[in-house]
């Protein structure tokens, strides 16, 4: 039986990795005016850092920024699915209004790339599986620097954090962001509840404020964070989205959130360092993962968090 499920599981991916994206149109469309970047440009880069892309975003809850006039024109933020989308799939997950709605969940290229069909320049996934949107299986702390924070600063923040996180047990992972920050991933395997990982994400951020009161704040409010840098924790709860590796941002220059090595983290000079242009060379020098290890880390957050929410 269990060879069986196997085969026809094996057939379903086959079919799935065998759809053809939809034809693009309008690829001479500009979305990034002052890079003379194209709609076909996107869908280049997208269709070329797919079997690094798609890792992150399969299989979850998925919020895209739709730019259809590009970046300088309106650009919206999108969750739930809509009409005309034909290979992006959903799953029907309750909402905090009480109803309930049609988010999108993309399992292959074709869907992916029928998202940038539909002008999506970046693509933000739950740090949960849809088939389990309760349980976290990631935490994200975006570090975002206020005024007057050099990139050095940021730097030093991350490798702080790592640190403590270490003192509980927790392994972490960085990426820029592709805007003026960093983020630290932490992979939990087994996942828990969300309302064990947002209190813990919520306490270790307002711990480093407490900490260090002139490097960090841990509240959104832009007059406390001049000269300081936000530890943002916001990106976790149920609902809640962080950008995904390698997606683009609606930003000039077409940047790129790029995972790093850590090791390599200090030859880094600018969160945006990585655009559409750069990125698929350092993809291929890379070779391995810059995250190797991510998927397969076994690890939870502290018996002292669990206890706390119980």
């Amino acid at each position: 039986a269990a060879g069986a499920a196997a085969k026809k599981a094996a057939t379903r991916k086959a079919a799935v990795d065998s759809r053809t994206p939809p034809t693009l149109s309008s690829p001479d469309k500009v979305l990034f005016p002052g890079d003379t970047l194209t709609k076909g440009d996107v869908a280049a880069y997208y269709a070329g850092v797919m079997d690094w892309l798609l890792p992150e975003i399969a299989g979850r809850p998925l919020s895209v920024i739709r730019c259809p006039g590009g970046i300088d024109s309106a650009c919206f933020f999108q969750k739930h699915h809509t009409a005309g989308m034909q290979l992006v799939e959903t799953v029907r997950l309750k909402e905090e209004s009480g109803g309930a709605g049609d988010y999108l969940v993309v399992n292959d290229a074709a869907a992916a790339l029928e998202l940038v069909q539909f002008n999506a320049l970046e693509f933000h996934p739950w740090g949960a599986l849809a088939q389990a949107p309760d349980i976290a299986d990631r935490i994200v702390f975006d570090l975002d620097p206020g005024e007057g924070i050099a990139w050095r600063d940021i730097v030093a923040a991350a490798r702080q954090i790592r640190g403590l996180l270490q003192q509980v047990g927790l392994e972490s992972f960085v990426r820029t962001s592709g805007g003026k920050g960093l983020h630290v991933v932490v992979p939990l395997d087994p996942g828990c509840d969300w309302s064990v990982a947002k209190p813990f994400a919520q306490a270790f951020a307002q711990s480093l404020a407490q900490l260090e009161p002139l490097t960090y704040v841990a509240t959104a409010t832009k007059k406390f964070r001049k000269e300081r840098i936000f530890v943002d924790y916001l990106r976790n709860g149920r609902g809640a989205t962080a950008v995904a590796s390698f997606s683009l941002r609606a930003r000039a220059g077409a940047p790129v959130a790029m995972p790093l090595r850590w090791e390599e983290l200090g030859r880094v000079k600018a969160g945006n360092q990585w655009t559409l242009r750069n990125a698929p060379a350092r993809l291929k020098r890379l070779g391995a993962h810059p995250w190797e290890g991510f998927e397969t880390l076994r690890q939870t957050l502290p018996e002292q968090a669990r206890r706390r929410s119980r």
